[in-house]
């Protein structure tokens, strides 16, 4: 993933690589999968503030996506705060529209890693949460980590500690239906040339074994990769793009000695890359975006379909116009049950601060959900995650108000866009 610094103020120069792949790759809005989201929300909406991140140090929180927990909590970690190397926090509503947001962990940049990545984490059957630190670990190198809910608080598990040839994990993880984790990350070659590569991690006899499923052989790009995303046959699908060549999308397909890899689509403009994680429907089509691009060079929202020939068939959904259209969608999509698309552009809008924006199933006519202003927040980064009545939930990298966050920009917010 391509990352356009004039567009955005990061406080250290790693940021390039944490806010790689942001879109939830185990999309819980998927079509076929949210039957329960309401197809008949209302055409107006509101923003609700949910909670206004602060952070101690100069640099901003960097919120990632809201994961939900079914049962109407969110986890979501913050690449600053806490001592200033990230927090993993949980938001539970309060009742009368009010929100509590507890810090569940604050990272050390120590052994329980730092820096956590601006990516979704995941849950699994038993409420665990996982996720990774780009940086600490034993080599300083990052970590997976595993927090469990105990009667005395949560408990950190490190399943992985990056630094024997791979370093530097990016993009969320995503997991299979045997508990195997997988993600992505940058593998070191004896010469000096760094690639790509996709991991599992596999829980073995109490442990978990870490290995290089495919080792793409593109130079590095700095956190390069759109993510991961897996389908009910087992098959991962991900977008990638390296240092200088043009972003692919692939497969990888299970195999009687490991993966096979499959290239089903490589973009044609080395300078549009696609930003967030792929998104597959029913039928298995991808959808994703790329921050740039389109009539507009203002970025697009697209759909690759099977063919029975290879490459396969690429769409422009929409292509957006700038101004108050809203301009590069660098959040990946999510769909509701009814096909509707929804997402998030980094600047655009009324204010130029960014949008939350709804594709019409079909037509695929843009609808204007909410245009930030700074002062409610600004620059959102992170796709959306709908509840089981069409309302949005999301992050802002920026704005809210504050103290020590880009002066009194603010560090950014929780929101929930009420439809």
């Amino acid at each position: 993933m391509r990352f356009h610094r004039e567009s955005f103020r990061p406080s250290v120069a790693l940021l390039t690589l944490l806010i790689a792949g942001c879109a939830i790759s185990n999309n819980p809005a998927t079509p076929g999968v949210a039957a329960a989201v309401a197809a008949g929300a209302t055409k107006s909406s509101s923003e609700v503030v949910l909670v206004r991140f602060r952070s101690r140090t100069y640099r901003a929180d960097l919120a990632s996506p809201l994961t939900p927990d079914g049962a109407g909590n969110y986890y979501g970690t913050t690449l600053d705060g806490g001592h200033g190397f990230g927090t993993l926090y949980e938001l539970s509503p309060k009742g009368k529209g009010r929100w509590h947001e507890s810090v569940l962990h604050t990272f050390e940049d120590y052994l329980d890693g730092g820096y956590p990545g601006v990516t979704p984490l995941i849950l699994d059957r038993h409420g665990d949460v996982y996720g990774t630190a780009y940086n600490g670990g034993r080599n300083e190198l990052g970590v997976a980590f595993r927090f469990h809910r105990t009667a005395s608080g949560w408990v950190e598990n490190v399943l992985h500690d990056f630094g024997n040839g791979d370093a530097y994990p990016f993009d969320s993880l995503i997991m299979g239906p045997g508990g195997n984790l997988y993600g992505t990350d940058n593998i070191y070659h004896d010469g000096g040339a760094i690639t790509e590569g996709v991991y599992e991690i596999r829980p073995s006899r109490g442990a978990w074994e870490y290995k290089i499923i495919w080792d793409q052989g593109v130079d590095a790009a700095n956190g390069g990769s759109g993510g991961l995303v897996l389908d009910a046959r087992g098959n991962i699908f991900g977008v990638s793009s390296g240092f200088l060549e043009p972003a692919v999308v692939f497969e990888l397909k299970p195999a009687k000695h490991g993966w096979s890899p499959v290239i089903l689509y490589t973009f044609q403009d080395v300078g549009v890359y696609p930003d967030g994680a792929p998104v597959l429907d029913r039928a298995g089509n991808i959808y994703g975006t790329t921050a740039a691009g389109g009539s507009r060079k203002q970025g697009t929202i697209y759909k690759l379909s099977p063919s029975k020939g290879r490459p396969w068939k690429l769409k422009t959904l929409y292509g957006f116009n700038g101004g108050a259209d809203g301009s590069e969608p660098f959040a990946g999509v999510t769909f509701d049950a009814s096909g509707n698309i929804y997402g998030t552009t980094l600047k655009g809008g009324t204010s130029n601060f960014g949008t939350v924006y709804e594709l019409t199933a079909g037509s695929h006519n843009e609808k204007l959900l909410w245009s930030f202003d700074g002062k409610d927040g600004s620059e959102p980064f992170a796709p959306v995650v709908l509840d089981r009545s069409g309302n949005l939930f999301g992050t802002t990298t920026s704005g809210g108000g504050g103290k020590h966050c880009y002066g009194a920009e603010g560090c950014g917010n929780a929101f929930e866009i009420a439809r």
